[in-house]
């Protein structure tokens, strides 16, 4: 037997299979209130067909979303939710590994996430970030990268894997391959290892630290048997210095305290300067109000003898007396005006004035505050030289005593050299371990092992689609394609229905990893629109003959257009638009398409 189909052999017969049973879903995207359900065990392919925006693709969504709680589009976690309904965001998807049976329910407005399995609910106390945990590494092994790699193929927001980055296919094989537990530890040992590194510096600081104690102490020792008397007053002095400069500061808040006082007392007096003024404000516009309609009338019977209303002739001496009477209004608003504007001024000039008190009360307070500071400051180097002091006395008094901590100091500083010896070993072996975990260590070694199994698989399904090159992963993940006409081709050379090939190779190949490495095989496969623009009447036929007699262990859904392609599966799910809402047809036969 081939020594490569040996692990598929092996895998196959330890394998856990996850059946995905039926997904439902309602007010999620375009559908509204009611379910809709598709099952997804059924038959061996189906068609999903419908207009664009019928909602087609929104089984993508639901059952990336359910799973991975994301959808498969790049659509916004807001912008799922029906626009029209705006609550009842409901998926829930139905699937068994091996014998056990599993039901996820994930919904918004309200939120949840609830996991079943075999009927009991798992985890009700966990967090959402716990169960989903729980979910993938636990139940699923796969994450959302990994599955999208395995199960769909052709959706205009996916990047296959031929598109992404050097890193980024890096990333998809390590998951496949199960080792990104590596980069896991690997990053553990960083995290390890910048702690090693941060410890180190701490106990370099303190042996440094305790080596100038150890100084300082012999230093000390020293000068307290030559000099401990002159060190203590001085000292001394320095108290004194610093209480004739507390009394000083004192003296000063004392001076600051009356004057904010004063300045407070003075405040008072003009407090109410801000709502006399709006009082006088509003009596100011009431009398502009009055005079302008009073010169509003006054200007109407001295442009006018007849009514202009209903034509009838305003009396003159009724018009004479009312021009009169309206002057003296005008006459009298406008003096009225004049006290208001000077009652006004004298108001704005005493809230003026109480700004600038407030203003100065604050630069007074500010004072007080910084000299207390300064006087708290003063006071606590005065304590500390009090106990300076004391502390010079009590060795004066004892030598011994110094002696005694200077054995400490050396006794402390052994046991931190010998600390950092061991925590050195410790850091050194992390960091030869890290080499190891780098993507050119052991994560290289293995994927280097299976990289021949992955070429050999993706050309086995490229040949099965009359497709003959010979294309080739190399260790930084670049491919190498040959044909017989061209050599060293890459992935941009061809056309889009190669590339199309190129990918459902892939895509094939990692289904086959995962089955073989990580142990898992799904019976689910869609594709998005493979058949609409990239695949010609050629490569769909020999693909349509891959899908039904080599994928013999999925359930595939394939999302077209084309409606040719309906005779050929055995199950039609065609979508529609009613009054705004995407629902679902009864499932239809080949022939009833």
């Amino acid at each position: 037997m081939d020594g490569q189909l040996l692990p598929l052999l092996l895998a196959w017969l330890n394998q856990r299979m996850i059946e995905f049973q039926t997904i439902r879903y309602k007010n999620f995207l375009s559908s509204g209130n009611q379910f809709t359900e598709i099952k997804l065990n059924d038959v061996k392919n189906t068609v999903i067909i419908g207009q664009n925006g019928a909602g087609k693709s929104t089984l993508l969504d639901a059952l990336c979303f359910s799973l991975f709680n994301k959808p498969f589009r790049k659509i916004n976690k807001g912008q799922i939710i029906n626009s029209q309904n705006e609550k009842d965001c409901v998926v829930e998807i139905e699937f068994a590994v091996n014998s056990t049976q599993y039901k996820v329910v994930r919904g918004i407005k309200p939120a949840i996430f609830t996991i079943t399995r075999n009927g009991n609910k798992l985890h009700e106390d966990a967090d959402a970030k716990d169960q989903q945990k729980y979910l993938e590494g636990q139940i699923l092994k796969l994450n959302y990268k990994s599955f999208t790699q395995i199960v769909i193929l052709g959706s205009a927001s996916f990047v296959p894997f031929m598109q992404l980055s050097a890193a980024h296919r890096r990333e998809v094989i390590e998951d496949l391959l199960d080792i990104s537990v590596f980069s896991s530890m690997s990053d553990l040992l960083k995290a390890r290892i910048k702690d090693s590194r941060d410890r180190l510096k701490t106990l370099d600081l303190k042996k440094e630290g305790i080596a100038d104690k150890i100084v300082m102490q012999q230093n000390f020792i020293k000068s307290t048997e030559e000099s401990g008397q002159n060190d203590i007053q001085d000292k001394q002095n320095q108290i004194l210095d610093l209480d004739s400069e507390v009394a000083k500061h004192q003296k000063r808040v004392e001076t600051l305290l009356t004057g904010v006082k004063t300045k407070e007392d003075e405040a008072a007096d003009y407090g109410n300067a801000s709502e006399t003024l709006r009082k006088l404000g509003k009596f100011l516009g009431k009398i502009q109000s009055k005079k302008s309609h009073a010169s509003d009338t006054l200007s109407f019977f001295n442009q006018n003898s007849v009514c202009p209303t209903c034509t009838q002739t305003i009396e003159e001496e009724f018009r004479v007396n009312k021009t009169v009477q309206l002057q003296q209004s005008v006459a009298k608003f406008d003096d009225n005006l004049k006290e208001l504007e000077d009652a006004i001024k004298a108001e704005e000039s005493r809230e003026r004035k109480f700004t600038t008190l407030q203003r100065e009360i604050t630069q007074l307070s500010n004072e007080v505050s910084q000299t207390n500071v300064q006087i708290s400051e003063s006071n606590k180097l005065r304590s500390r030289l009090e106990r300076e002091v004391q502390t010079l006395t009590d060795r004066i008094e004892d030598r011994n005593s110094e002696h005694e901590k200077l054995s400490q100091y050396k006794g402390q500083l052994k046991s931190i050299l010998q600390d950092h010896e061991t925590l050195k070993e410790d850091y050194n072996y992390s960091l030869q371990a890290s080499v190891l975990l780098k993507d050119d260590g052991v994560k290289s070694s293995i994927i280097k092992k299976y990289l021949p199994l992955i070429n050999q698989q993706v050309n086995r399904y490229l040949q099965m689609m009359d497709f003959f090159i010979n294309f080739t992963l190399d260790g930084e993940f670049n491919e190498k394609i040959q044909s017989p006409i061209h050599e060293n081709f890459s992935y941009p050379s061809f056309s889009e229905g190669e590339k199309m090939r190129i990918d459902l190779a892939l895509l094939f190949t990692w289904r086959e990893i995962a089955r073989m490495k990580n142990s898992v095989a799904t019976n689910l496969l869609i594709m998005d629109e493979v058949f609409d623009s990239s695949l010609d009447g050629f490569g769909t036929d020999e693909f349509l003959k891959i899908i039904r007699f080599v994928v013999k262990d999925a359930n595939i859904f394939i999302i077209s257009h084309k409606s040719e392609l309906h005779d050929k599966f055995e199950s039609v799910l065609e979508f529609q638009k009613v009054k705004g809402f995407s629902q679902l047809r009864n499932p239809l036969l080949p022939w009833q398409s």
